[in-house]
């Protein structure tokens, strides 16, 4: 019975295979078919072979059903007739065997398979194998990998009977594959059939021996060369399969070194290559470079076993002074597989490292050598040991393999990777090779500055972590490298870039960065480095900078840099060395060597380097610690002086620095002499320098400080300077310095006071320094004016004064100098310890004070503006009390106070000091004639400085008084005709300070003193003039004692300079509303007078008094101030901005401006504007009282009042109109003033100065700036407590203004959170205030109603209030909880006015429970359970108020966002904005903390919900989908899988969204970065997906498929079902983790089977078979190769009948489109790259994968077919037109790095970018000329080319270029 024609369809394309392949080859069943045309036996015999055949089937599970259907195979194969030797339908039988030996049957099926193979290659014969070996050999190859032991022999007995018994030349193609399948025997030497797996080999070896006489002549005669250039290939592709090759190695790789060089080596370059072996030479015929690929990758296997087999092969066969390696291959090659060798150092396994030693250093020397055939070393000569084994090893490794590896280590060095694994490496290998010296010595000099270079290089690019990481190799490497060598890279680094001529000045100053690099970085604090190569390096760098200093008479841009960078670094070793290294005692020799010329001394430390490499241990250091001390203070000062003469343009500091600490480190002066530095000193502060002339730079005048305080404080008992000679120079540097203490110049004001303090230090006890400055006061008094110079000689002093004060408390806090930054001086801090400003400032302050006596003039103006609110005015009182005390008068005197005053400690014997008495109280006296408030409580507070510690603290007043009775009682029995003159004018004086005292708003605390008392008595004997003055005072004390305690006598306030506690009062409690007369108005001038005086730059000396004037007039402006506020207040604001400016421009290394405002003047004019609003202030809250106090009270509820009070409130603002605008004028200035002190409070802190910082005047700015800030800090506390909502606005506009990483966002923030006055649970509520006013002002109590005349939105407000609370501290919470709470209730009670702003009050929300979260007040349940309600309620109103709203506005805010981005960076605001807009945005922020914000899993699960069918649902049922979704809502949707993985809600979605067709219109980019993870993650989860996308598929049939139009739509529609649910399951496995649909993978063969026996008829059709075939680079990409070896046999039928199909004669062309002909190639491509184990095996079907494929000879041209893409490559090209150009391939990646990359696709976008067009839509005939022809041709080419170069697979690329196939062109 004839079967069907399902039968036939069956038998003749097997479900389990795909189709049978057509016939490539022309030749292949030529035989078969004219068989079947004549003989009617050969008819039979091929009817039974097919019904054998069609037994098979592929749902049989168990064994038995395989073996019975090879039974009844091999049964009708012995049918045949005796006479023929042809298998009919050889195709399906070859599939069928291969199918048969499957890993996953057991050993009998395999027994059986191999039994039909057995008799079928008896049958066919010899020459039918060799020409069907293509058919048969890939279902037998892979057998040995799984065979059990009973399967090995049968195996073997068909290998050894059948494929070994072929010509050469049919073995030749397939000889890397037959090898490969038979290496997996050779794993276990232990097992029975080894040996005979040897042979097996050792016979294939010998069978492609034959026919030698058709090798080339290249060849040599052993014929062997193919077969081991194959093996080599095969180990180094084939991973799995590299122990057994390493066995067969190990037995019969030949030697390829010399019998002669075993015992010693030639010094000769190497023997001729006629001296190898003749198997040596066929093995690394024609490609040496394969030998040596084969060794490294052994050597990089990941299995040490390997490794260590590899190296014992390198030992015995391949040595270092092997020829191949030193003459036969390339530099390249031998780097190659010495940087493999020595990579195995990295597993630190000392087997590996013995062997690689053993490799590195050669053969031990034999015993009779006697050194004199040695080669001659740099070792031999100088340690005379030529016979030494070391020295012999290292001279081996210096000659063969020192050059290669030192290239290998710096190109391993330089690779411009960025993962710190890898840059790490070469360090971590170096370290290992320094283990043994022969090595280590011999190539750590090389690359060691290299190395370093590499990781400074690494620092600048990559992240702190990664560069820790990098410097943890790096350090330890550096450890363990020899101190000298170090020092010696270290010296030879920073002098050769300090020549006189560098070749290269980039060079030079990179050699530099990397000398102070090593130095700042790696450790250099060992012993030796301390007392030898530290003092060498400074001594070398020295002299290296003055011969760069005396080269040229200036420095280029450069070489400055250069020599900074110098200095830095001599300047931080000197800081370093310890005393001893350069101290010693001097010795006659020391003095002989002192006295040796400088080139002498550099030579004799450049050869300690070079010549003993720095070594102790080898020779002695050069120099004793004294010599080199003694050198390095010559040199120092002999640049000192360079800098200090003739280089203006470097700053003299560094150097003057490194000179005082090598003095008092050395402590030797004897060098000093010759180059006389003081004289030099003398002759540069000695310039003519007048009023016009410039004075000398500071930097010099400090670099001259540093140097004298070193040179006298060295040695304090024996100083350098005598005492005669510290006044001559101190002198003159005194006044030097006076020049810098100008206040118009604050920028040098604390280093010139430091310096001054110094140079006090220098002989405290002789006030040199006092007397300077004393001198300097009289000298200006001299010359012209004495006022005009002596009010700016007391301005300069202020300046001394004030500066003095700060570092004396600094010293008294014990925080020193270090807590602020040292500028200039290093030894500052030793130099200043200690100084009391008595013995500095005592005589210059006494000269001022003279200046009170005068008045009218200027000079006392100045002086007593400062005198009124000096800080440290007590130290002024201390001053005048101290010497008052050690009057002999005072002590001695009887006094009438009650109470015994103590005596003075320091009474003089005898003598009368009466009018020293009255001098010191006169001067008390000019200071009480202008009191300030300031100066009285100075008196009442400040205590007296005790004389000893039981004295009892008495205040000042106290004192004062107590000190003026007892001078009433001097020489009080003389009459008066017999006093002296003075004593009644010190009597008049001392009764006016107690008249003055008593009159003080303090007096009070004397009441119970009683000191009326003794004045009352002294009357008695008082004259009439004294008289009439102790009356006043007794009225004074009397009135005093009759004022009750309770109520204290408080005297009218002196209103003085509005510079102390300047205020901005709150008249908001006022109990009673005073009626005030009609205000007289101002005259019309005064404002402009005002103005003027302001502004004016003549006007900045004496601001305080027009502050005052402006406090005085202030009253009489009352209303019309408001007309007048703007006006000034611009003034004001102008002037502040204006000096501020130039303030910043002090500091920063620009050119000097001629007239500077000094800070005092922003002081001032801050004072003022403070002033002004103040008074502003007050009378705006007068007026607003006075028109509220007819409001009835009002019942607040809620948070913002009642709702009702909104109903009146327009007849509330109409009642205030009449302030409305005062108001609004008021709280303008506010703003600017508000703007202005921001600005100056951030400078310093936050805000970057313009230009460069100039670090000499650091200090000055630190502490400039510090002033500064706490002045604006303290009238923003002033503002914000008057109009704190008015005042947070202009904040938050500042902010909303700001792009996002501005330094200003953060500098805001930082000062809400220091003001007092902005405290969280203020500025919460008024930024609550704000929104409302914006959103619902109708329900907010007036009186908290913003005047929004702030640009604010309510979503800036409110994103400025979530970057607020993220900034505050969780513990925060717990103050604002109550008014965040009922804020968003009262917003949730009527959410339609705040519906642009519910999405960012969501975030807010979350913000605020993710802060709870971290705090214990936020474990109370009910509390998370509140916050848990209101953000469910948040959510779901902004769902309800904007439904599907957020879904098309994102387009308009992101265009109108790109507008904005196009101008300038995108500000605070627009992001506000684009978030409010954006609702998931904001989601996307808050989903993963739904767990902490919720807690309740059930809440979260609601939620989740809620957001899936309110937002994911939407975007996905649009008729848009998918353009409207964005990555945003992929992400939000990704974050909802995360968070509720079981929730059945976003899985529907998601379901949904997939299988709708237009899923594939997705851009590419979404679908790979976010839709992919999604996709992975549903599937993880749900793992129904893959079987219900598979139990779509159908398999192709032709039943019920009717002609016509019908027929051909029904086709369609299912093909394009297909194509669909395919590149779905590609996507899944895409997507998904390697091996994650293992478990389905018989499953989807299946599927893909039954697919691929599709027709052009069937349905689905043949179109489908593109999809199959990205379905399948998909699996293949994403399985283990371990997995796929039941795929093989099905894609080897495909990929050949696909290829098969572009022949001009193939019957199945119509089966493959233009798709599937690319996609077959991709396919073919992608297995060649990805080169699996098992495909390796049948890859020399399709390409020539020998080395054939570069090195074409004769016999690989037979009469049998070479690969198919070859053969049909030549066949195109015979029938084809020649119009494409040829494949070119770029096989590096961006650092370049070799990689392995796709072939296909680069030529592929090369071509449609050219054609603009796709490839699909061509001419098939064009697309196979242009694409498939080239592509096909060059493969085998290719992929020898990158076998051979090495590298990763790119894995990324080929990832992406099925994900792009899987996505389609839809």
């Amino acid at each position: 019975m004839a079967p069907d024609s399902s039968a036939n369809l069956q038998i003749f394309s097997p479900t389990g295979s795909g189709r049978s392949s057509p016939s490539p080859r022309v030749t292949r069943n030529h035989t078969e078919d004219a068989l079947q045309k004549k003989d009617k036996g050969f008819r039979r015999y091929a009817a039974g072979v097919e019904r054998a055949l069609a037994l098979w089937d592929t749902a049989q599970q168990e064994w038995a059903d395989y073996i019975s259907f090879l039974g009844r195979l091999l049964k009708a194969l012995q049918s045949h007739p005796s006479e023929t030797t042809v298998i009919p339908h050889s195709d399906a039988v070859a599939l069928r065997l291969a199918q048969c030996l499957n890993p996953t049957l057991p050993s009998g099926v395999h027994q059986k398979a191999l039994e039909v193979y057995s008799y079928l290659f008896a049958t066919i014969g010899k020459d039918a194998l060799a020409r069907d070996l293509n058919l048969y050999f890939p279902g037998l190859s892979s057998v040995l990998s799984f065979a059990s032991l009973s399967v090995r022999p049968l195996f073997l007995s068909v290998y050894e009977s059948h494929i070994l018994q072929l010509d050469a030349s049919a073995l030749r193609p397939a000889l890397k594959a037959v090898i490969l399948s038979l290496l997996p025997g050779l794993e276990d030497e232990t097992s029975e059939d080894f040996e005979r797996m040897v042979s097996a080999l050792d016979k294939l070896r010998n069978a492609v021996k034959s026919h030698s006489d058709e090798i080339s002549q290249a060849r040599t005669e052993a014929g062997s060369s193919h077969f081991w250039q194959c093996f080599f290939l095969a180990t180094i592709t084939n991973a799995s399969r590299r122990q057994g090759a390493l066995a067969y190695l190990v037995r019969r790789l030949p030697t390829f070194s010399l019998p002669q060089r075993r015992a010693s080596f030639p010094g000769e370059s190497g023997a001729l290559p006629e001296g190898l072996p003749a198997e040596a030479e066929a093995a690394i015929t024609p490609e040496p470079g394969l030998l040596i690929r084969c060794f490294e990758a052994g050597l990089f296997d990941s299995q040490l076993l390997i490794q260590r087999g590899f190296l014992d092969l390198l030992v015995t066969h391949l040595p270092l002074d092997s020829p191949v390696l030193q003459d036969r291959i390339g530099k390249e090659d031998r780097e190659r597989i010495v940087a493999a060798a020595a990579g195995v150092v990295s597993r630190r396994d000392m087997s590996l490292n013995r062997r690689l030693w053993a490799w590195f250093l050669g053969p031990e020397p034999a015993p009779d050598t006697d050194g004199n055939d040695a080669v001659s070393s740099p070792t031999q000569d100088r340690h005379g040991a030529a016979s030494d084994p070391s020295s012999y090893h290292a001279a081996y490794f210096s000659q063969f393999g020192l050059e290669a590896l030192t290239q290998s280590v710096l190109k391993m060095i330089n690779r411009p990777t960025k993962h710190p694994a890898e840059r790490a490496k070469p360090f971590r290998v170096c370290l290992s090779l320094m283990d043994r010296w022969e090595v280590g010595g011999l190539i750590v000099p090389e690359i060691f500055l290299p190395a370093l270079q590499s990781i400074q290089s690494y620092s600048d690019t990559a992240t702190k972590a990664q560069v820790d990481e990098v410097l943890r190799s790096a350090s330890t490497f550096f450890d363990g490298v020899d101190s000298g060598l170090i020092w010696g890279k270290l010296i030879h680094l920073v002098t050769t870039s300090l020549e006189s001529a560098p070749p290269n000045r980039q060079d030079a100053l990179r050699q530099m960065r990397l000398a102070k690099f090593v130095l700042s970085r790696f450790n250099l604090k060992e012993e030796d480095m301390l007392f030898h190569h530290m003092p060498l390096m400074i001594f070398s760098t020295l002299a290296a900078l003055n011969s760069k200093a005396g080269s040229a008479s200036t420095l280029s841009t450069q070489d400055q840099e250069v020599v900074d960078l110098a200095l830095e670094i001599v300047d931080s070793l000197v800081q370093i060395v310890p005393e001893r290294a350069i101290r010693g005692k001097e010795d006659h020799q020391s003095s002989d060597n002192a006295s040796e010329a400088k080139r002498v001394v550099l030579e004799k430390v450049q050869a300690f380097y070079e010549e003993s490499q720095g070594s102790l241990d080898l020779v002695d250091p050069p120099f004793s610690a004294a010599e080199i001390g003694h050198f390095i203070i010559e040199e120092s000062t002999r640049m000192f002086l360079a800098f200090v003469q003739l280089h203006s343009e470097i700053s003299a500091e560094i150097p003057s620095k490194i000179l005082a600490n090598a003095i008092v480190k050395v402590q030797q002066f004897d060098v000093l002499n010759d180059m006389e530095p003081f004289a030099v000193i003398q002759h540069v502060l000695s310039r003519p320098g007048g009023k016009s002339s410039p004075p000398l730079p500071f930097s010099r005048l400090s670099a001259v400080t540093t140097v004298l305080t070193g040179l006298q404080i060295a040695r304090p008992s024996d100083p350098y300077i005598n005492e005669s000679q510290v006044g001559e120079i101190i002198h003159p540097l005194i006044a030097a310095l006076w020049q810098y203490l100008s206040p118009l110049m604050p920028k040098y004001h604390v280093e010139a006071v430091r310096c001054i303090l110094q140079l006090h230090n220098m002989s405290p006890s002789n006030h040199v320094v006092e007397a300077a400055l004393s001198s300097i006061l009289i000298q200006d008094t001299l010359e012209g004016s004495p006022s005009i110079h002596f009010a700016d000689a007391s301005r300069r002093f202020a300046v001394i004064w004030t500066h003095t004060m700060y570092e004396l408390s600094l010293q008294s806090e014990k925080r020193g100098i270090l807590s602020r930054r040292a500028s200039a001086m290093s030894i500052s801090s030793l130099a200043t310890q200690g100084v009391s400003f008595h013995s500095v400032l005592s005589r210059p302050l006494l000269l001022l004070l003279d200046l009170l006596g005068d008045e009218g003039t200027e000079a006392v103006a100045v002086v007593n503006t400062w005198l009124q609110d000096l800080p440290t005015l007590n130290k002024i009182f201390e001053v005048l009390v101290t010497r008052l005390q050690s009057l002999q008068c005072l002590s001695s005197s009887d006094s009438l106070a009650p109470g015994t005053m103590p005596a003075a400690g320091n009474a003089q014997p005898k003598g009368d000091d009466s009018k020293e008495c009255l001098y010191f109280l006169k001067h008390i006296h000019n200071i009480l004639k202008r009191p300030s408030r300031h100066i009285w409580a100075t008196l009442a507070e400040e205590a007296v400085p005790r004389l000893h510690d039981t004295a009892p603290m008495v205040s000042l007043q106290e004192w004062i008084v107590r000190t003026c009775l007892k001078t009433l009682s001097l020489d009080l029995a003389k009459e008066d005709s017999a006093k002296p003159a003075h004593l009644h004018e010190l009597y008049h004086v001392s009764v006016d300070i107690i008249s003055q005292i008593y009159g003080s708003p303090f007096a009070p605390a004397l009441r119970d003193l009683e000191f009326e008392i003794p004045l009352m008595t002294r009357l008695k004997s008082a004259g009439p003039s004294l008289q009439s003055l102790l009356l006043g005072a007794s009225l004074h004390a009397l009135r005093l004692r009759l004022t009750r305690p309770n109520e204290p006598q408080i005297d009218q306030r002196v209103q003085s300079s509005a510079s102390h506690k300047p205020r901005l009062s709150l008249v908001m409690n006022r109990e009673s509303v005073e009626v005030e007369p009609a205000p007289i108005p101002p005259p019309p001038q005064l404002v402009d007078i005002i103005k003027y005086g302001f502004s004016s730059p003549s006007s900045r000396l004496v601001l305080d008094d027009w502050v005052h004037f402006l406090v005085e007039v202030l009253p009489l402006f009352a209303d019309t101030i408001f007309q007048n506020l703007l006006p000034l207040v611009e003034c004001f604001c102008k002037e502040i901005r204006k000096t501020f400016e130039q303030l910043k421009h002090i500091f920063c290394v620009v050119e000097t401006v001629e007239q500077i405002s000094p800070e005092s003047t922003l002081i001032a004019l801050i004072n003022g504007l403070e002033q002004i609003l103040a008074r502003a202030h007050d009378r705006l809250m007068m007026q607003e009282t006075k028109s509220v106090a007819n409001k009835s009270p009002e019942q607040p509820q809620g948070f913002f009042g009642n709702m009702v009070s909104g109903v009146f409130s327009s007849e509330a603002h109409q009642s205030r109109t009449p302030t409305a605008n005062s108001r609004l004028t008021v709280l303008l200035c506010f703003q600017d003033t508000v703007r202005i002190c921001f600005a100056i409070w951030s400078w310093g802190g936050y805000a970057t100065s313009i230009g460069q910082q100039d670090l000499t005047s650091a200090s000055s700015f630190g502490y400039t700036s510090l002033r500064m800030r706490n002045r604006a800090r303290r009238i923003l506390e002033h503002l914000f407590a008057a109009e704190a909502l008015e005042c947070l606005e202009t904040l938050a506009v500042l902010w909303s203004q700001s792009s996002k990483d501005d330094i200003q966002v953060e500098a805001i923030v930082g000062l809400l959170n220091v003001l007092n006055g902005s405290k969280p649970k203020h500025t919460i509520p008024a930024i609550f205030n704000a929104v409302y006013s914006r959103t619902n002002p109708n329900a907010l109590d007036p009186n908290r109603m913003s005047t929004l005349t702030s640009d604010l939105t309510d979503t800036d407000l409110v994103a400025f209030l979530i970057d607020y609370t993220r900034s505050l501290e969780d513990d925060a919470m717990d103050e604002i909880w109550q008014d965040c709470t009922l804020f968003l209730r009262d917003v949730l009670a009527n959410p339609l006015p705040h519906r642009q702003i519910l999405p960012l009050l969501l975030e807010f929300t979350a913000v605020i429970g993710q802060k709870v979260d971290n705090t214990n007040f936020g474990e109370q349940r009910k509390m998370r359970k509140e916050l848990a309600d209101i953000f469910q309620r948040i959510l779901t109103a902004v769902f309800t108020t904007r439904p599907m709203g957020h879904f098309q506005e994102p387009n308009s805010a992101q265009s109108n966002f790109k507008v904005t981005e196009k101008s300038s960076l995108p500000t605070n605001s627009t992001l506000s904005q684009q978030r409010a807009a954006d609702v998931v945005s904001v989601l996307n922020a808050i989903v993963p903390h739904l767990p902490i914000i919720l807690v309740e899993n059930e809440r979260v699960t609601t939620v989740v919900t809620n957001i899936a069918t309110s937002v994911i649902s939407p975007t996905f049922r649009t008729k848009t989908f998918p353009e409207h979704v964005s990555r945003g809502v992929l992400d939000l949707l990704q974050a909802l899988g995360k968070v509720a993985q079981g929730n059945k809600f976003w899985k529907k979605e998601l379901y949904d969204a997939f299988n709708d067709s237009r899923f594939f219109n997705t851009p590419l980019p979404l679908l790979r970065e976010s839709w992919l993870p999604i996709l992975a993650q549903w599937a993880h989860s749900d793992k129904d997906r893959l079987p219900e996308l598979l139990s779509r598929l159908s398999a192709p049939t032709t039943a019920g498929i009717m002609f016509g139009v019908g027929a051909s739509s029904a086709r369609q529609e299912a093909d394009r079902k297909t194509q669909l649910t395919l590149r779905r399951i590609a996507l899944l496995v895409l997507a998904s983790v390697e091996d994650a649909f293992t478990p389905s993978l018989p499953a989807i063969m299946t599927s893909i089977t039954e697919l691929l026996t599709a027709t052009p008829a069937s349905s689905p059709s043949s179109v489908t078979r593109a999809d199959v075939l990205v379905l399948l680079r998909a699996l293949i990409l994403k399985t283990s190769s371990i997995h796929l070896a039941s795929l093989w046999p099905m894609i080897n039928a495909e990929l050949t009948s696909a290829l098969s199909s572009l022949l001009p004669e193939a019957t199945n062309r119509e089966h493959y489109n233009n798709a599937g002909i690319i996609q077959a190639c991709k396919l073919l491509d992608a297995l060649v790259i990805l080169s699996p184990d098992d495909f390796q095996l049948i890859e020399w079907l399709y390409i020539c994968d020998t080395i054939d494929a570069a090195y074409p000879t004769e016999s690989a041209t037979s009469i049998y077919p070479a690969s198919l893409a070859d053969e049909i490559a030549q066949v195109l090209q015979a029938t084809g037109a020649s119009t494409s150009r040829p494949l070119t391939h770029n096989a590096n990646d961006v650092s370049g790095e070799p990689q392995r990359r796709l072939f296909l696709d680069p030529l592929l976008e090369a071509l449609e970018k050219e054609e603009g067009a796709e490839v699909v839509e061509m001419a098939r005939g064009e697309l196979i000329d242009r694409v498939v022809r080239p592509f096909l041709g060059s493969l085998g080419m290719l992929t020898f080319e990158s076998t051979y170069g090495g590298g990763e697979v790119d894995v990324e690329g080929l990832w992406a270029s099925v994900v792009a196939d899987a996505r389609g062109t839809e």
